[in-house]
């Protein structure tokens, strides 16, 4: 028995010291508009990575999550009702931690000259929505529409993907458009006028996620885990730094820096592991677009939340 204990300390020992070794690990980590590599590249947390790493972008949250379905991706970094909206379509994916937003980065526009001035003039008015069904722009116009009093189903709504919609926004061919941070920024930056944004109205919160088949590797799961760690750590950095960050994200963006820096001052207040907060205000954004039927399935937020994968310590 004694022989059989050593034994057996040895092979946890050993596959303890195994799994710690990432240097054979590589990470795609997904992104949105180059949102996380500006963050990164900027703080240069990711130096001394003891893993490899190479970045996916995506204009939107729709396609990043057809990447995590397909397992192209080992992480993601979307807002709570994308989340929802590719957990309840199947893809299989953990919140494992939470980006603290600003409802400014989110909101409703229209042209300078249009004559619609308040949510209360929209009826009978599209509205386009970016990126798809069951986005973050999907649901801060359901609530601005519910602020207002107007019935959803008076506003035809249409959802095109962010820089299509730009496009056509600024060729004047959009009455009204719900999108989000670079997009909104460089809208009003062009004189787009603000309706609402999402202060009040909705959670502003975003998170990582990890792809559930690269969780049950267990070397992918400690870089998944050391990410997090570093990403947290560059949003303090980027917090600190305001000039720096902005400086690296206008490149990424090519933006100038003066039209950067009225996205970078509102993109983050910080990266935190997920709280029970988090997971009952989320499970209420859940239960509403359940009863519009927008999400496929009904979503329970603790089931899909690994909170030991990025904790405080």
């Amino acid at each position: 028995m004694k022989y059989l204990a050593a034994v057996l300390l040895l092979c946890t020992t050993y596959a303890a010291s195994a799994a710690s070794d990432l240097s054979g690990v590589t990470l795609v980590l997904g992104d949105q508009a180059r949102n996380l590599r500006s963050l990164v590249d900027a703080s240069g947390v990711m130096k001394d990575a003891p893993y490899q790493y190479r970045w996916a972008n995506f204009q939107g949250a729709a396609p990043l999550f057809e990447a995590q379905r397909a397992g192209a991706v080992d992480t993601s970094y979307a807002g709570d009702l994308p989340v929802l909206m590719a957990a309840s379509g199947g893809v299989e994916l953990k919140i494992i931690a939470t980006n603290v937003g600003d409802p400014g980065s989110n909101g409703l526009v229209v042209p300078a000259d249009s004559p619609i001035h308040s949510v209360k003039d929209l009826p009978g008015k599209p509205v386009v929505v970016s990126s798809a069904r069951g986005s973050i722009s999907q649901h801060l116009l359901y609530q601005a529409l519910e602020e207002a009093g107007v019935k959803r189903d008076a506003v035809p709504v249409r959802f095109v993907l962010p820089t299509d919609a730009s496009a056509a926004f600024n060729s004047g061919q959009i009455a009204a458009w719900a999108t989000f941070d670079p997009y909104l920024g460089i809208a009003e930056q062009h004189g787009a006028r603000l309706l609402r944004d999402g202060k009040g109205l909705t959670t502003a919160l975003s998170f990582v996620t990890a792809t559930g088949s690269s969780l049950k590797d267990p070397q992918k799961r400690l870089a998944i885990a050391d990410f997090a760690r570093r990403l947290a750590k560059a949003r303090e950095w980027a917090l600190q730094h305001p000039d720096e960050y902005n400086q690296v994200y206008s490149s990424l963006t090519r933006l100038s820096p003066e039209d950067a820096r009225a996205i970078t001052v509102r993109i983050s207040h910080g990266i935190r592991p997920v709280s029970a907060e988090d997971i009952a205000k989320v499970q209420k954004v859940s239960d509403l677009f359940s009863s519009l039927a927008i999400l496929p399935a009904k979503v329970d937020v603790q089931s899909i939340t690994d909170t030991s994968v990025f904790t405080a310590q």
